[in-house]
């Protein structure tokens, strides 16, 4: 139970529920132990009176009467605390459930960039879901039924130790069997839950792809194939669930016979010491009693074993995420207010999980309000540009200048906050096409959204759809056209009203008659406001302060479009190309 340390916390943030909840969990047990001692005692009420030994049946009818009243009066305050009990304890383990998966989220939030290339979505949903409920059985049935057994058999066997020692030796005779048992079965239920859940993360990536890829499966056709694989990945699945629950399937029948066991013990060796004269027939029948109640907490041995080495594989499985230490770290909590000048001083930089080197050795300055373009082909490293400069990854070898701070010693958050990002693949939410452009600034009044879509030349788009702007969008924003996610991301970036704006290449599914009038627009916003442009047109280039050309991570031309068209070499290449092709 090492992984379930890491819960220790909740206990002690819930201590005060959880403490009365074991007390009220004690006093319903005791409550419910009470009944075969007062039936027991009836009994021999009764053998007495059969025997001569009590004479007055008016007084053995008066304390009979008294009994039953007894029996049903501790049968109803059980029922009360036992509700009691599960108002405790139960709602405390959704408690802990509802901070584990704030703290797991917000862990998610904290990591890098870097982490969501190397796991997949599937699994960070399984742990955050599946998991936390395994745990959440640990932290309330399973302690609630544990307190239970413990109660019941400590002050169980204590009543019947007081009752009879040599009786209660053979009613205990099968136990040590049972606790072999639960030993060897709780190591193969560990086993096989681990194997369960990873097989669990493995089905829910796969319906997670599918289901974001579902376009692509049908324009190909290949619906026969996925479900193949589907199949493939839930039959086996499936068998790892059987092989659990095989061996979960194990306990209540083997608790069942051994409890069976003690009762048998109860009737053959208590029979002899009833004809023997050593006990009255009361004394059996409590044992009975008490044996059977038994029954269940004993029983559940093996439900709570299994829920707790559940639990166990969960938390181990959720803490491999919480203790991963995110790669971005915010070094400086004051605040960071930025004016947009940003230099690269010999950036080198290699991804590691290609180990690609995307940039090499690259130098340049941008003065704060100037607009910067650049070019290059797929793969020269553009991108990897505006990801550092928006701290998405840190540098290990150069220098990244923010205001001629060292980026690492900036505050993250405040700097984040201060740049608006267009990637170059448009995330929009499922929510309306207003609360999406909305998402850069959470008070804008609708003015203020109406004209930022005017300014990315999607107002028009939008108003055209029965809702408007409160028309509610697909998954990824899949309702609309490459060309509008586009338009509506730069919306969302220009409303923000950033010191730095980088627009990653985001123009590419729009006309170029669309393209410039963005264009224009875009010129009045960054007005005062660090620009960067990356793309593979002149077009969205020639206007900026500087533009720079990257090939297979270097800088190989840098200068103003005026300068670049005059001299050999990639970007007036690319310019006579482009002007050719809107020429024809």
């Amino acid at each position: 139970m090492k992984a379930l340390k890491y819960i220790n916390k909740y206990f002690v943030k819930y201590k005060w529920r959880l403490l009365i909840g074991i007390l009220i969990t004690i006093l319903s047990k005791l409550l419910a132990l009470k009944v075969p001692q007062i039936v027991g005692d009836s009994l021999n009420i009764v053998e007495d009176y059969q025997n001569g030994i009590i004479t007055d049946i008016e007084a053995v009818e008066h304390e009979l009467l008294i009994n039953v009243l007894i029996i049903v009066g501790v049968a109803v305050l059980a029922g009360f605390f036992t509700f009691l009990m599960r108002q405790t304890i139960i709602v405390t383990s959704r408690l802990i459930e509802f901070d584990l998966k704030n703290e797991i989220y917000q862990q998610y939030q904290r990591l890098s960039l870097n982490f969501y290339k190397k796991n997949r979505t599937g699994d960070l949903m399984n742990r955050i879901s599946e998991d936390v409920s395994k745990v959440r059985m640990y932290v309330g049935p399973a302690l609630m039924h544990t307190m239970n057994m413990i109660v019941l058999i400590a002050v169980g066997f204590t009543q019947m130790i007081n009752i009879d020692v040599k009786l209660t030796m053979y009613t205990l005779l099968p136990f040590p069997v049972l606790s072999v048992l639960i030993f060897v079965l709780s190591k193969v239920i560990h086993k096989r839950s681990s194997i369960v859940q990873e097989y669990l993360s493995k089905l829910t990536t796969f319906n997670q792809e599918f289901f974001s890829g579902i376009s692509v499966v049908k324009s190909y056709g290949i619906e026969n194939s996925i479900i193949k694989d589907f199949d493939a990945i839930a039959d086996k699945s499936k068998e790892k669930n059987i092989h659990l629950q095989q061996a979960n399937a194990l306990f209540f029948p083997l608790m069942i016979l051994l409890i069976g066991l003690s009762n048998l013990i109860v009737v053959y060796v208590g029979g002899h010491q009833y004809i023997n004269g050593e006990i009255q027939i009361g004394t059996i029948i409590e044992f009975m009693l008490y044996v059977n109640i038994l029954t269940w907490p004993v029983a559940v041995v093996g439900w709570v074993t299994s829920m707790v080495q559940q639990a166990e594989v969960s938390q181990a499985r959720i803490n491999e995420f919480l203790e991963q230490v995110p790669e971005i770290q915010n070094k400086n909590t004051e605040p960071t207010l930025l004016k947009g000048k940003v230099a690269f001083k010999n950036v080198t930089f290699t991804y590691d999980d290609t180990n690609i080197t995307a940039l090499k050795n690259i130098s340049f300055v941008v003065e704060a309000g100037e607009t910067v373009a650049i070019l290059g082909k797929t793969g020269s490293g553009k991108s990897t540009i505006i990801e550092l400069i928006a701290r998405l990854y840190d540098t290990k070898q150069g220098v990244i200048l923010l205001d001629g701070i060292e980026i690492e010693t900036t505050n993250l958050n405040d700097i984040r906050n201060q740049i608006g990002f267009v990637p170059q693949d448009p995330f929009l939410f499922s929510e309306s096409i207003g609360n999406n452009i909305k998402f850069g600034k959470e008070d804008a009044t609708q003015e203020e959204i109406i004209q930022a879509a005017k300014d990315a030349v999607v107002h028009e788009n939008i108003i055209d759809f029965p809702n408007g702007y409160q028309t509610i969008l697909g998954e990824r924003g899949v309702t609309l056209s490459g060309g509008q996610k586009q338009r509506v991301s730069i919306a969302r970036a220009i409303i923000k009203n950033p010191k730095i704006l980088i627009f990653d290449d985001c123009l590419s599914a729009v006309d170029t008659e669309t393209e410039e009038r963005i264009l224009a627009n875009l010129k009045k916003v960054s007005k005062n406001k660090t620009t960067f442009i990356i793309s593979h047109r002149v077009s969205s280039a020639k206007n900026a302060d500087k533009i720079i050309v990257l090939d297979e991570g270097q800088i190989i031309q840098q200068g103003t479009h005026n300068q670049l068209i005059t001299q050999e070499g990639y970007y007036k290449d690319l310019y006579e190309q482009q002007l050719l092709e809107k020429e024809n």
